[in-house]
């Protein structure tokens, strides 16, 4: 971990080494609140936390710059807690573990909270440095964007000054996103009255695991198998063919992460054991020769364990099961007028069925406010044909592209002057909190950007190290460059 300290710029470094040494996953946010806060007193900086658990901070303009336009340096402080399943680490105590690989930085076997570390570690920076040009700067570091945007949504009106926000949350260096989708949460539950398992059944638990898994707005287009999907296609036939009654499932644990890993418990009368399990080696081929290429450790597998004693009233089970393996997952639409981007998505992300209670939740964006609605009352009437209660919330429209941005006219500039290098200006299926911000403070003009992640919410999560100097220098450049009031 010594390592990070000789990395450039090193203030940049320090101050994401910092972060990774604070417990932060969504929910669990009170230790990085109060580094948050005990930092800025220390660089002797303005700051509070407000009201909907955001950290705030202000700083005034630079000698000669008070007549420039403020700005508005935006991060969010959560992390999204994946790990491998051999990993000990535990999200709410345990510092991230670091290392490096070529121009890579790595957690061990977790992920590494360079989403969206590394924007709040790049404000830090800013707020310490008493050499900088720049004019007013607020900064707003949010509180649980990865469960649905709760601080965005929670931002106080009028707390805020200026108006230019940059949103420091792309993971994609030379990338400046200008539009991003809006997003719903979809929510579908029934409870039941568990029933006693069949005398002599026996049972099996059935595992999927190392899938890769994956952000569900940046990598929801790369074709990634989902484990609940593949465990619903496994549960409809030995349903059908051997006899088998769910007792529990459980997979994915983060609205937003392709879930990476499945389990569920199977009953199924003795004399038809080994043909279940038959049928899941048989499934356990078929996924490796579909996904080849995609998903290079695909593991299926089978245990006996002891039998439950209870399961899930069959009428439930087939209902549920049967939505489950219906309902929409992956891509929808692309965008018509730019048909390499994903306009339309859903996420299959969590499965939790046992103890008398079946939850699903999907997480389903769309750049189009039309056709969010669209996927949303798909899903609906889905699950409501099985039966249970549906509920849509979080709901957080899109950001609208402005093609007349003045800062991405001015940001374009100093990137082909400082780096020679077009830059590539784009919208985003991932959703960003810019939309909900711009809900609240109408008229900011906002260009997103930052140096390049790859894999984030999955263990393999990584920061191309090279490309953090080319993101500082072009935040500095651009805060001296600000227009004028």
């Amino acid at each position: 971990m010594s390592e990070i300290f000789n990395l450039k710029p090193e203030t940049v470094w320090r101050n994401f080494h910092l972060l990774t040494q604070v417990p932060r996953p969504s929910g669990h946010l009170e230790k990085v609140q109060k580094l948050l806060l005990d930092f800025a007193e220390k660089a002797g900086v303005e700051a509070f936390l407000d009201p909907a658990g955001n950290v705030v901070m202000k700083k005034p303009a630079s000698p000669g710059m008070e007549n420039r336009k403020g700005v508005i340096l935006q991060s969010h402080m959560d992390m999204v807690p994946q790990k491998t399943p051999s990993s000990t680490h535990n999200f709410e105590t345990d510092p991230i573990q670091t290392r490096i690989e070529g121009d890579w930085l790595y957690a061990n076997n977790t992920t590494l909270g360079a989403d969206n570390g590394m924007g709040v570690a790049a404000i830090m920076a800013i707020m310490e440095d008493k050499t900088l040009v720049h004019g007013p700067l607020n900064a707003l570091i949010t509180a649980d964007e990865e469960t649905s945007m709760v601080g965005a949504n929670a931002l106080p009106e009028g707390e805020l000054e200026g108006e230019i926000l940059l949103n420091l949350d792309t993971e994609d260096e030379g990338e400046m996103i200008i539009g991003s989708a809006g997003g719903v949460d979809v929510t579908a539950e029934i409870e039941y009255k568990d029933v006693a398992v069949e005398a002599g059944d026996k049972a099996v638990r059935i595992i999927i695991d190392g899938l890769h898994g994956g952000h569900s707005g940046l990598e929801i287009g790369l074709g990634l198998a989902n484990a609940n999907k593949l465990m619903a296609r496994i549960a409809v036939d030995i349903i059908a063919n051997v006899d088998a009654r769910l007792a529990t499932w459980t997979g994915g644990n983060m609205r937003n992460a392709i879930p990476r890993s499945c389990e569920a418990i199977f009953t199924v009368p003795e004399e038809n054991v080994e043909e279940l399990k038959a049928i899941v080696a048989d499934y356990a081929e078929t996924f490796v020769q579909e996904y080849k290429g995609i998903e290079a450790s695909i593991v299926v597998t089978t245990e006996d364990v002891a039998t439950p004693e209870t399961q899930i009233p069959e009428e439930i089970q087939d209902n549920v099961v049967n939505a489950i393996n219906a309902c929409h997952n992956a891509v929808l639409r692309y965008i018509p007028s730019i048909p390499e981007i994903v306009e339309t998505s859903s996420n299959l992300a969590i499965v939790n069925i046992g103890n008398g209670k079946a939850s699903v939740k999907i997480l389903a964006r769309s750049a189009s406010e039309s056709q969010k609605n669209c996927i949303a009352n798909m899903l609906e009437s889905c699950f409501c044909m099985a039966g249970m209660k549906v509920t849509l919330s979080g709901d957080y429209q899109g950001w609208d592209p402005n093609p007349d941005s003045e800062m991405i006219r001015v940001m374009s500039d100093i990137y082909r002057r400082e780096f020679n290098e077009e830059p590539r200006v784009n919208v985003v299926h991932a959703g960003l909190e810019c939309s909900v911000i711009l809900s609240k403070y109408p008229g900011l003009d906002i260009v997103s950007f930052g140096p390049s992640l790859r894999h984030p919410h999955t263990p393999q999560e990584c920061c191309q190290i090279s490309t953090v100097s080319k993101f500082w220098h072009l935040l500095k450049c651009t805060l001296a460059e600000i227009p004028e009031k």
